[in-house]
């Protein structure tokens, strides 16, 4: 039998679920919400259709020694929720900073789920950033919500590439400074 290795990444507790490291066993549920096309459409580097390995992969990456960018699940099975609620990652950049990104299972958007996900992590700080980014797209004003709520300041419109769309999206972009 062949064991699992975790890599040492904080566990973070809110009031209603836990942040806790990506594992290889949550594959079955993120492929099912990542498949999703509205949760796919909300993010830059969701596919969709999905193809067939794409979350294995994700995962893999994220459960890298070598990794940048880290990997929480929002976990509620502690208080008989689902294990899964959605993911939410710091991609460390130079000179100390971090982007946030985010997404929440539909089944549970306008909950305050990502909110709490991401004041949680903010006030966690577990890379140590002295600033995090965060951008959102232009058509997704509950994921602006979400950053203004944890103290996010806005920046400026720029845009990104979404995979699913196939085709750059007008952003809003947003700072927290930490230290």
């Amino acid at each position: 039998m062949r064991q699992e290795t975790i890599i040492a990444q904080a566990v973070i507790d809110t009031p209603r679920f836990v942040l806790r490291p990506i594992r290889k066993s949550d594959a079955g549920l993120m492929t099912m919400y990542a498949s999703d096309r509205r949760v796919a459409d909300m993010t830059s580097s969701i596919p969709h259709p999905l193809p067939p390995g794409t979350v294995e992969l994700f995962i893999t990456s994220a459960l890298d020694a070598e990794r940048t960018e880290h990997v929480w699940v929002m976990d509620a099975s502690e208080d008989g929720g689902s294990e899964l609620l959605g993911v939410i990652s710091l991609k460390q950049m130079d000179r100390n900073q971090s982007e946030i990104g985010y997404w929440i299972a539909p089944g549970m958007w306008n909950t305050g789920l990502a909110s709490e996900a991401v004041a949680a992590l903010v006030a966690a700080n577990p890379l140590g950033n002295a600033t995090i980014f965060g951008s959102v797209f232009q058509d997704n004003p509950a994921s602006a919500r979400v950053l203004t709520n944890a103290g996010f300041d806005y920046l400026g419109d720029a845009e990104a590439f979404s995979v699913a769309r196939g085709a750059k999206v007008a952003t809003w972009t947003y700072l927290k400074k930490l230290q």
